[in-house]
């Protein structure tokens, strides 16, 4: 069977949305808010490519609730799963042995936050979009963009299902749909597979600085009551990282006497010998993080990149047929460590925008310009404009080192609240800023105990990791000497390291050193597809339903 010569059945809506997390959510739910407001009908579809709503999203997670309280004014009495409080807020400073309370800056207040399950809320708000005429198809991956003749874009396909490694159908294969739609919106998290092809597509990112990311690593825990403190904050900087790399941690002390515990690392770290998911092992022995957690027991793990660009980093939104949306175009406030309530407010914005191109144009191909003018507008005269802007210099400034960063900081906010007339620039790309190994001093990690520390494969398996052992490799090599002349030789293998699930591993064949990809243990966090220093390695999305099922992380 040539795969070129299948036939595949398509299904057309007037909006088709890529991914089920929070962004791509409220955008289903606010156009058909608007839709039923006028008395309209339009069709909205929601892809996701976890095996259910929730599966493949992961946060903190700390939420403020002002984009909800627009989104659902009565949201408390509807249920909404936002149910614990925050009641103090703490932020420390570690060194190896010691912590020193610091003052709570402004974007550190919490109080009045809530601290949830990000995969809880999603399957809530695909409960109310469901309840309002949303198709939400859970397990279907979005693989391939659809062009019209002139460019713009007319839908998606999802991926072909039963694909052997040897690239040929199986006997259970099924041929992948194309959605059309007169506007598809790409809500697919932080470095999305197609996100990633419209921006390069449409030169959106041409006049923004570079993206650039980081990796949290994150835990739940179950201990004793006297070790909880349900609605406790806590945020740390410093230990375990050096002077020189950007991160910190987050504690918080959720219902149940269970404990989220995790650790952020900026991927614009210079030293190829740093392991992401050691650091954050070395930092749960801290004697103050340490008797927290001693005695009780880890019950889940994941990881994922997400987005630290800010506003200089924000590609074009619009282009014609569709818009970047959420966490995939870049929304998230980094001094607040929160990027919920601007992903969901960047959906409402975008839902608006296509709301009004339907019920101008019907059926015919929207106009770009249009859309572009409106959208950008909403934006830039919305509180999330606003917020963003007022921080926009914060996180660039941690290029110059942790202790000169805090400084400038502090002046953004007690002083300047980002009315300076200045926008400091990036380091550049992620992948740029590695060092040769030979620059570096390697680091000697201690070896997990089992009780506190662990290794990575017994972390994989509480992400609840599953592919089909038959599909095709999702991560290619786009030139495999590259992996060893390049990587190996000049970087020590780095992706050994920054790969938080083991997927990359060095062995010896006939005496010579081979990269070996256990793609079965990924967890789709992305860090490869955004460090590897020769960007040789790209991310492919999987089969429907592969990945991690986070659940209620």
């Amino acid at each position: 069977m040539n795969l070129n010569e299948i036939e595949r059945d398509s299904m057309r809506y007037d909006v088709v949305i890529i991914g089920a997390g929070v962004a791509g959510l409220s955008a289903a739910i606010k156009l058909k808010q608007l839709a039923i407001a006028q008395q309209r009908e339009i069709s909205v579809c929601v892809l996701e490519k976890g095996s259910e709503v929730g599966a493949h999203v992961l946060s903190g997670a700390v939420i403020d609730p002002i984009a909800l309280e627009e989104l659902f004014p009565d949201w408390r009495e509807m249920g909404a799963p936002l149910t614990r409080s925050v009641s103090e807020d703490r932020v420390l400073f570690l060194t190896a042995n010691q912590s020193f309370k610091l003052p709570t800056p402004p974007s550190f207040h919490n109080v009045g936050n809530y601290i949830i399950s990000l995969g809880v809320l999603c399957k809530w708000l695909a409960e109310q979009a469901e309840n309002l005429g949303v198709e939400i198809y859970a397990g279907f991956a979005a693989t391939e963009l659809l062009y019209h003749a002139d460019g713009s874009l007319k839908g998606v396909v999802t991926g072909n299902m039963g694909i052997g490694k040897d690239g040929l159908p199986t006997d259970n294969f099924q041929a992948g749909i194309e959605l059309h739609a007169q506007q598809t919106l790409f809500a697919e998290g932080a470095r999305g597979s197609l996100s990633e092809q419209i921006i390069k597509q449409f030169a959106l990112d041409r006049d923004s600085q570079a993206q650039t990311y980081g990796i949290g690593i994150k835990e739940i825990w179950e201990v004793s009551p006297e070790q909880c403190q349900a609605g406790l904050v806590m945020h740390t900087t410093g230990y375990p990282l050096d002077m020189r790399t950007y991160g910190g941690s987050f504690v918080y002390h959720l219902d149940n006497n269970q404990i989220a515990i995790g650790l952020v690392i900026g991927l614009d770290y210079q030293n190829p010998y740093l392991s992401p998911f050691d650091e954050f092992q070395r930092f749960k022995l801290h004697p103050d993080i340490r008797k927290m957690l001693e005695g009780g027991r880890r019950i889940a793990y994941g990881a994922r990149a997400l987005v630290e660009g800010g506003l200089q980093s924000l590609p074009r939104l619009t282009f014609a047929g569709g818009a970047l949306i959420g966490d995939g175009a870049g929304f998230v406030n980094v001094p607040r460590i929160k990027g919920i309530h601007t992903a969901m407010k960047s959906a409402m914005l975008a839902a608006e925008a296509v709301f009004a191109i339907l019920e101008d144009l019907g059926d015919r191909q929207p106009e770009s310009s249009k859309q572009a003018h409106n959208l950008q507008y909403l934006f830039e005269n919305s509180w999330l404009y606003r917020e963003l802007h007022e921080v926009r210099n914060v996180r660039p400034a941690f290029k110059w080192g942790l202790i000169p960063a805090m400084i400038y900081t502090a002046l953004e906010q007690y002083v300047l609240h980002g009315r300076g007339f200045w926008t400091l620039k990036h380091h550049g790309t992620d992948a740029g800023s590695l060092k040769k190994a030979a620059d570096c001093q390697p680091i000697a990690y201690p070896k997990p105990d089992g009780k506190i520390t662990f290794d990575r494969m017994s972390s994989v398996f509480l992400a609840n990791v599953s592919h089909e052992e038959n599909q095709p490799v999702h991560l290619h090599l786009k030139y495999p000497r590259l992996a060893i002349d390049v990587n190996h030789t000049e970087y020590a293998s780095p992706e050994t390291r920054y790969c938080p699930a083991g997927v990359y591993e060095i062995v010896q064949e006939n005496g010579t050193p081979q990269l070996q990809i256990n793609a079965a243990n990924c967890v789709h966090c992305k860090t490869c597809d955004i460090k590897d220093p020769a960007q040789n390695i790209v991310w492919t999305c999987p089969e429907g339903g592969s990945g991690p099922n986070y659940s209620t992380m």
